[in-house]
């Protein structure tokens, strides 16, 4: 990937937080990326050493909008779960 990031933003959930713990954590992703770039991205990114990147591609739901009942979506979006070497935390999230 050339100029665009790869990493977009991170999860902010119950279920995220919680894999915290186990040194697991879960970014929204460009959907071009693939799990090498993102495992680069995230190494480069908080100095960290990335055991393993899992990916999913999400798709955007349906929506209604309120006043005039007209249908919209949401953007579809890919999410990486990255689990991190051992003792290897994120500073970023921890505080």
């Amino acid at each position: 990937m050339s100029d665009k990031p790869i990493l977009l933003k991170p999860v902010v959930s119950e279920k995220s937080y919680a894999l915290m713990d186990a040194g697991t954590y879960v970014f929204v992703v460009d959907p071009r990326a693939n799990k090498i770039e993102i495992r680069d991205a995230v190494q480069s990114s908080f100095g960290v050493r990335v055991a393993s990147v899992n990916t999913m591609n999400r798709k955007g739901k349906r929506k209604r909008q309120q006043k005039t009942q007209a249908l919209g979506r949401r953007p579809d979006t890919k999410r990486a779960i990255v689990r991190l070497v051992g003792g290897d935390r994120i500073e970023l999230f921890e505080a």
